[in-house]
């Protein structure tokens, strides 16, 4: 993207240095550490404290390899905040309907990109800002850090090879638990939109976001053009806008199904993952684990766990030497056509009273909601490629098909 290499430590702005920000905080302290990077602003509507600060390792009494830096510089401005510090990166880590605007306005000053997931509310914004981008020709990395696993390459080496024969199709389930605090953690939160400003924070579309998009980028690179048709399910257990308990099928344009599954409302908390099955076998890949099962007749099972390129080094990497993105915004188009088919969809099916109970196991003894049965039903739709109007499920309806 840049047409000389750019010398480190790289001028870093965080835009969201709260909530999934502080992970990105701890993230810049260890690259800082490493001489990679260096954190150059943070721009919150409050800022940081400076006992905040001091948590994160970036107060007074930072360690040695920190020690000698100026602390970064505060404001709620983004745009004066690029200026001011020279920033040559951003991260941006704010809630989701903001996305395209920030990135657009970093762009617009030659700043290049980590962009959480997802990129973007709609399809319309996806475009502005993958265009917005292209024009200025800053680089732009999306938050999908499973794709930084190593254990990707790996599994595609397998299907390659033959390990599972032809590849049958694609499922990912995930099972996880959320308390009511987690819906009132933030205005946006459990919301499908703001006013008339679209927010879609959908279990499918945010917090396992990760698991439809790196079934995705197994099946398809990732690719929009590569979607045929999407078919969603839609429920919620809590009293939110915004679907919790869903099951989503995308048909690629070889024909194979990406089939996911999951929940918030989980009776036990799991770990994510993602099964491609094939005539002969399937893989199962842990994505947050990096840990990937191959199980094949004739054979007994093989794990393996692998490494981890971290998006904000690779993004560095690139910048210094060239080194490809491994989440550029072309990877992602297939995901946001999902996201996009989520929020032109119905709104989310409330699931009836007797479909779910009240659990106090949250932190504190808080409350939340649990679908009896509903881990059971989450891994049989990753295993069987099935929606969950198609498993039985006495509250779920018939799917309603959405083609991009």
């Amino acid at each position: 993207m840049t047409a000389t290499p750019m010398p480190l430590p790289l001028p870093v702005v965080l835009a969201g240095a709260r909530g999934h920000g502080r992970w990105h905080l701890a993230n810049l302290r260890r690259l800082q550490g490493l001489g990679r990077v260096r954190l150059a602003g943070i721009c919150e509507l409050e800022p940081l404290s400076a006992q905040e600060l001091a948590d994160a390792g970036f107060g007074a009494d930072a360690d040695s390899g920190l020690r000698g830096h100026e602390p970064p510089e505060q404001s709620d401005d983004f745009a004066a905040l690029l200026a001011s510090t020279g920033a040559r990166a951003a991260i941006v880590c704010t809630p989701i309907q903001t996305h395209t605007d920030l990135a657009l306005t970093a762009a617009a000053r030659g700043v290049h990109l980590l962009l959480e997931k997802p990129p973007a509310a709609t399809w319309a914004d996806y475009a502005r800002m993958t265009e917005g981008v292209r024009q200025a020709g800053v680089a732009c990395q999306v938050g999908f850090q499973s794709f930084g696993s190593h254990a990707l390459p790996a599994i595609r080496d397998l299907v390659r090879n033959g390990a599972i024969g032809d590849v049958t199709g694609f499922g990912a389930a995930g099972a996880w638990v959320r308390d009511d605090a987690y819906y009132r953690r933030a205005p946006w939160a459990g919301r499908r939109r703001l006013g008339a400003t679209d927010v879609v924070d959908g279990v499918l579309t945010n917090p396992l976001a990760h698991a439809v998009a790196t079934a995705l980028e197994l099946a398809c690179g990732g690719r929009a053009e590569d979607v045929t048709s999407i078919e969603a399910e839609l429920f919620r257990a809590n009293d939110i806008e915004a679907d919790d308990t869903s099951s989503v099928r995308i048909t690629t344009t070889d024909g194979l199904p990406v089939t996911v599954a999951v929940t918030l409302c989980a009776e036990q908390a799991g770990e994510p993952y993602v099964l491609v099955h094939g005539e002969r076998g399937r893989i199962t890949f842990w994505y947050k684990q990096d840990r990937v099962l191959l199980q094949r007749a004739g054979h007994g099972p093989e794990e393996t766990v692998h490494g981890r390129t971290d998006l904000l080094e690779n993004l560095a990497d690139h910048l210094e030497h060239g080194t490809p993105l491994l989440v550029p915004p072309a990877s992602t188009g297939a995901f946001m056509r999902v996201v996009e088919a989520v929020r032109t969809a119905p709104e989310p099916v409330p699931l009836p009273v007797g479909a779910w109970e009240i659990r106090h196991e949250g932190p504190g003894g808080g409350a939340r909601r649990v679908v009896p049965g509903i881990d059971a039903l989450v891994a049989a739709g990753a295993e069987s490629l099935s929606l969950f109007s198609e498993l039985g499920a006495p509250w779920a309806r018939v799917s309603e098909g959405a083609t991009p």
